[in-house]
């Protein structure tokens, strides 16, 4: 791949902006330096945006919804940019790249952008790159951006960890919803939508009533603010303006109280620690001497001929020296 050279002017442009997250995305460290570099001339005009993260049980219809959520808030003036946290792409061949061609929309809108997550990677890689091309996206102007998270398991306490506000939308006509639903999820989750609801209005509000009473016996993840829970309808537009005043309510609160900022600080030392640990081990893993080691004393541990314990404390004491 040809080094581009990329002002931060040039972040403005479409072109510029997808140059710049190839950067992010790439494993030379060539490019990863440039990205880093860029990001650094940058980060005066980040941290302005509204960060939401989106999840959803499979079929709940995220695509339809983002599709017409993005468009109502770019009818508003919004630019929105739309980012994929996608740690089973490797398997599921990466559903949001479909997604985006169902985002009939926001697909055309130019006040939109829309960027899959790169396929096949872990899910700490994938969390890396989505924050930097979050940043990215900030420094280039767009005032929101959804962070949709298409895997499972794990995704979604990262995207929760790189927002402000984490919508997660239900079903209203699932047999088991409480049952389906991951604790973890909840103890995450901002603001609850029951979606489709205009395939049963009354399965959906009962729904709704069933999430409320499981959110009154949780801690909520903001003591300043009680999750609430929406009925909305992503196909036909129905709540959406509401949510979206719920969200802005979720801002005027959380940034009276003092806990937009906390979550904000917090969140970046977390991303440092997390970033010193990846380097950490790529340096240990890099070692010539504990490569040389590391095969023959895996071995043993495999064989039960080595503790854990030892194995683990022989190598790192041969990585600091």
């Amino acid at each position: 791949m040809k080094s581009l050279n990329i002002s931060p002017e040039d972040l403005y442009s479409r072109a510029g902006l997808a140059r710049a997250i190839t950067w992010v995305e790439s494993k030379r460290e060539d490019h990863q330096q440039q990205a880093r570099n860029l990001l650094a001339d940058v980060m005066i005009r980040t941290g302005k945006a509204r960060r939401i993260g989106i999840t959803g049980v499979p079929g709940v219809g995220k695509s339809t919804f983002i599709d017409n959520f993005g468009s109502h808030l770019t009818s508003l003036g919004h630019k929105v940019a739309v980012l994929a946290v996608d740690p089973t792409s490797r398997r599921s061949g990466g559903s949001i790249l479909g997604d985006k061609t169902r985002m009939d929309k926001l697909s055309v809108d130019p006040s939109a952008f829309i960027r899959p997550s790169p396929a096949g990677e872990t899910l700490g890689g994938v969390a890396r790159k989505t924050r930097e091309t979050l940043l990215l996206c900030e420094a280039a102007g767009y005032d929101i951006i959804l962070v949709e998270t298409v895997g499972v398991g794990q995704s979604e306490t990262v995207v929760a960890d790189m927002v402000d506000v984490f919508l997660v939308l239900m079903l209203p006509n699932a047999g088991d919803e409480l049952q389906g639903i991951k604790k973890g999820v909840l103890e995450v989750a901002d603001i609850i939508a029951v979606n489709k609801s205009d395939i049963d209005e009354k399965a959906a509000l009962r729904a709704a009533r069933h999430y409320k009473n499981a959110l009154h016996i949780m801690t909520p993840a903001d003591p300043s603010w009680l999750p609430p829970v929406a009925t909305i309808s992503g196909e036909t537009g129905s709540g959406l303006k509401a949510l979206w005043k719920t969200i802005e309510n979720h801002k005027i609160v959380t940034e009276r109280s003092g806990s937009h900022d906390k979550k904000r600080s917090e969140q970046q030392l977390r991303w440092m620690n997390s970033l010193i640990n990846d380097g950490l081990m790529h340096a240990f893993k890099q070692h010539p001497v504990v490569n040389a080691e590391m095969s023959s004393i895996i071995q043993k541990v495999a064989d039960g001929e080595m503790p854990a314990s030892l194995a683990s404390d022989t190598l790192l004491k041969t990585f600091l020296q």
